[in-house]
């Protein structure tokens, strides 16, 4: 314990300081001590117990929960959204919500943003961005081929344009499909001049939003006709394929899974999403837990924004290499 003046001098700093909003700079020049004398004893404070800092958790938050998946999956940052209930449509309106949130807070101005087609939880999301938050970006990329079903086309390009728009930024669209119907139709496709320059843009994108799939396409995939055959799914699962990012699938530990399918994609392979600075994940729902958790053990993403419901399975899910 500190002698009596010691401790006098503890509390005087630590009410200066927590009680008057007194800045450290102004509290060193009124005292006649150091700054790092200030910091010192605004330590002390709480060493000594004189100090006590509580934070009240807002009703409908989760830090708790989201500083334990931090902590076991490696990640920069995990956003939890509030949900009701555990059904699909409602999760979807909700982390749709949280990830426009989270882009308005985080977005810095001059960024290179990439954005994957046929994802419905994206399209969400650029639903919820306010127009009135004068947000910039630099470019938004897509970056997975987004041509398709004329009847549900829209939907992929709308995640590049609007987005766009509503940050000031250049769209670059993938015009391709994202499925060639063969390696060969593949490579003549890349090498499109305006597929190219695209592609080009992958190597300086600094945030990319992606949706995580499951080995059974969504209906927005699957309307869109960017989709392998049954007997194509049948040797992805011989191979213990759990999900995608990007149409890129991958075991139930994350790691890439090698198959002639692999070849046909058009747009950002997990090597190129692996160097983008920051990679924020978009997805929730008990359809998705197999391949989101594959995706957290791989190390696939930086940033995750889900449900709370999504997150408990995450939370509670075995450690790696618990599966049979």
């Amino acid at each position: 314990m500190a002698r009596s003046d010691e401790l006098r001098l503890i509390a005087r700093v630590a009410r200066m300081y927590h009680l008057e909003d007194v800045r450290q700079t102004e509290i060193a020049k009124r005292l006649r001590i150091s700054q790092a004398g200030v910091s010192r004893l605004l330590k002390r404070a709480r060493d000594e117990g004189l100090v006590r800092i509580t934070v009240d958790t807002p009703s409908g938050t989760f830090p708790e929960l989201e500083e334990r998946l931090v902590g076991r999956y490696g990640l920069s940052e995990v956003v939890v959204a509030e949900c009701g209930e555990d059904r699909e449509e409602q999760i979807l309106s909700r982390i749709g919500e949280a990830a426009a949130q989270y882009l308005e807070a985080t977005l810095q101005p001059g960024e290179i943003i990439g954005i994957s087609s046929w994802s419905e939880s994206l399209l969400r999301m650029v639903d919820n961005l306010d127009p009135g938050r004068r947000l910039q970006a630099a470019r938004v990329v897509q970056i997975l081929g987004g041509m398709g079903n004329p009847a549900v086309q829209r939907h992929a390009t709308a995640l590049t344009t609007r987005l766009a728009r509503i940050t000031g930024a250049e769209p670059m669209l993938l015009a391709t499909q994202g499925v060639a119907g063969s390696i060969e139709v593949q490579k003549a496709l890349v090498s499109d001049p305006f597929v190219a320059s695209t592609l080009a843009e992958f190597g300086r994108i600094t945030m990319a939003l992606v949706g995580v799939g499951g080995l059974e396409p969504s209906k927005l995939l699957a309307d869109s006709g960017n989709v392998f055959t049954a007997a194509e799914l049948q040797e992805l699962r011989a191979l213990r394929a759990v999900g995608d990012l990007c149409l890129h699938f991958f075991d139930a530990d994350g790691q890439p899974i090698r198959s002639p399918i692999e070849g046909r994609v058009i747009g950002i392979t997990l090597e190129q999403l692996h160097a983008i600075p920051r990679v924020v994940g978009v997805a929730g729902g008990q359809r998705k837990h197999q391949a989101l958790l594959a995706v957290l053990r791989g190390r696939l993403i930086d940033v995750l924004v889900t449900d709370q419901f999504t997150a408990a399975r995450l939370d509670a899910a075995p450690e790696q290499g618990a599966f049979p």
